[in-house]
């Protein structure tokens, strides 16, 4: 019988360091991954108001251009300027018509402000208002916000949700 020899590396020659891409690429491969998940292809990017609290939704829409409303317990705010007070998930008889209850009066002159100012832009034109409102909020008071919007010329209300928690 014969005897095999032994393949015998030659340490003794000068050799280049050799990089392994493998590691790196698999770990570029799932940084591509996350960056993908996370990215947002909305034109529209909102952030809750700290003392609201969503309610929740199975629907994955995405917001279109609008104007925007936050409704908490304490105030009805546009963007970041206080429209009117909430008291006991109410507004204040200050702030209502006297002859129509469900009118708010503030919220009236600031939309019919906006869309004086501004009528060429089209989420203005057709009317368009995102609702951020809390969970706690009883319907009657939504609706008064809701009939104001309408009747300053804003009939497309969209309420803000959190997908799915």
């Amino acid at each position: 019988m014969s005897r095999r020899r032994r393949a015998e590396f030659d340490t003794k020659k000068k050799s280049t360091f050799a990089l392994n891409i493998t590691s790196m690429t698999d770990m570029f491969t799932i940084l591509l991954v996350f960056l993908l998940q996370s990215y947002s292809t909305a034109e529209v990017q909102l952030t809750p108001e700290s003392e609201i609290r969503l309610p929740t939704s199975a629907s994955f829409t995405n917001p279109t251009m609008a104007i925007k409303l936050s409704l908490s317990g304490t105030a009805l705010k546009m963007d970041e300027t206080k429209i009117a007070d909430i008291k006991n998930n109410t507004f204040l008889p200050k702030d209502l018509e006297d002859s129509d209850t469900n009118f708010i009066k503030p919220l009236f002159q600031e939309l019919d402000k906006l869309a004086k100012a501004s009528p060429e832009e089209k989420h203005i034109k057709e009317g368009r208002i995102l609702l951020q409102a809390d969970r706690e909020l009883p319907y009657s008071t939504l609706r008064k916000v809701m009939y104001t919007a309408s009747m300053a010329g804003f009939p497309q209300l969209k309420l803000v949700t959190l997908v799915g928690e």
